[in-house]
């Protein structure tokens, strides 16, 4: 028996036959395909079948980080878009019951905020076999933040970038340092969450080759980059500290606390100067910081350099936008947690919260620059 399918019945793409000669239906050949014709060209080659394959893998897998993960993360501590200060890395170890490190212990100062990293929900927040713990579900990803002094409740709703709570001064995995411990696991699994950060906020791109060509030479050394200042420009004009950076007690809630920032006097609807140059990445509200800039300005004198402006009455640029030194970026006002219009200016010195006046000119000596300590915040 011949069983012929014509190229009309099959899109032209095969000529199939199937060929018997009495022979047992459980002993007969199997059935052969042919690829006949023009359409050898359609033909597929091994080499095609595998791209093919690595290419659906590859769209299976963008499609499950998606769903498993926000849009963005962040950083708990230190600048929300890192780089991250981290006192010991994620090491998990090769059997479940086995000593490990299932988390990464991220340097930052006692009483800073500690934020949501991303999206989610409060599922547990209080006291820990002694320590103050904070988890958050994010999606299918369920993180620990400890220990933690925290200002949310189980059942709370969080977006990335809201404050849970402040590192708490008893607990800490870096003793006598003072760091947070920042746990991600899912399902069952423990994960870096470092690389979930990363994986966010690392950009690829592809350089042109310039003078080189396709060989096996090495590149050219790159000319040695201009020396460059590492000190910052005031962002108020006639700049005068109101409060300084440091432990003190909070004006509004009573609590003893790091205050994270220098505040300058600035007049209701002055204008905010960018510190140096650099890329807007934040320009939102932020809860007790009120409408916050935050400008990345990459490495100055070998440190990455990131500096905040919060309490602004109106913002004046927008996240991506590239801004020059001196430049307006927002107006002072007192929006959030504060008792009147000021500038509560922030440094990050590789992740790491730093007294702004040690990277400002002269190291903060200027005309009029006196601590008048007031209740602003």
């Amino acid at each position: 028996m011949i069983s012929i399918q014509s190229p009309e019945e099959s899109n032209g793409f095969y000529t199939q036959q199937t060929q018997t000669s009495g022979v047992p239906p459980d002993l007969e050949a199997p059935a052969r395909t042919r690829w006949r014709g023009s359409t050898d060209r359609a033909r597929p080659t091994f080499l095609a079948r595998v791209a093919l394959r690595v290419l659906a893998i590859a769209l299976a897998a963008v499609t499950l980080i998606a769903a498993r993960a926000p849009a963005q993360w962040e950083f708990p501590v230190g600048a929300p878009g890192g780089p991250p200060d981290v006192a010991r890395g994620f090491d998990p170890p090769s059997k479940p019951w086995l000593s490990g490190h299932r988390g990464v212990d991220l340097r930052a100062p006692q009483g800073s905020e500690v934020r949501a990293a991303g999206p989610g929900d409060v599922t547990f927040a209080g006291l820990l076999a002694g320590r103050g713990v904070v988890v958050v579900q994010h999606g299918t990803i369920r993180m620990t933040y400890e220990p933690v002094d925290p200002i949310v409740t189980a059942g709370a709703s969080v977006s990335a970038g809201d404050t849970i709570g402040t590192v708490a001064a008893t607990g800490s995995h870096c003793a006598p340092d003072s760091c947070l411990h920042w746990g991600a696991i899912e399902g069952d699994t423990y994960v870096d969450p470092l690389t979930l950060v990363h994986s966010a906020t690392v950009e690829v791109r592809l350089l042109p080759l310039g003078d080189r060509s396709l060989t096996e030479e090495p590149p050219p050394h790159p000319p040695d980059p201009p020396a460059s200042d590492t000190s910052l420009g005031w962002p108020v004009a006639d700049p005068q500290v109101t409060s300084p950076y440091g432990m003190r007690t909070h004006p509004i809630t009573g609590e003893r606390k790091l205050h994270d920032g220098t505040d300058f006097r600035a007049a209701c609807g002055s204008p905010i100067r960018a510190s140096a140059a650099g890329k807007v990445t934040r320009a939102a509200d932020r809860g007790a910081y009120g409408l916050q800039v935050t400008v990345d300005h990459g490495s100055l004198g070998g440190a990455a350099i990131t500096t905040s402006y919060s309490h602004l009455s109106r913002i004046g640029v927008a996240v991506g936008q590239r801004v020059q030194a001196g430049e307006v970026i927002g107006w002072s006002g007192t929006t959030g947690l504060s008792t009147g219009c000021h500038l509560h200016f922030m440094v990050y010195v590789d992740g790491t919260l730093a007294d702004p006046i040690s990277k400002l000119p002269g190291n903060g000596v200027a005309t009029n620059a006196k601590e008048a300590h007031s209740l602003s915040h």
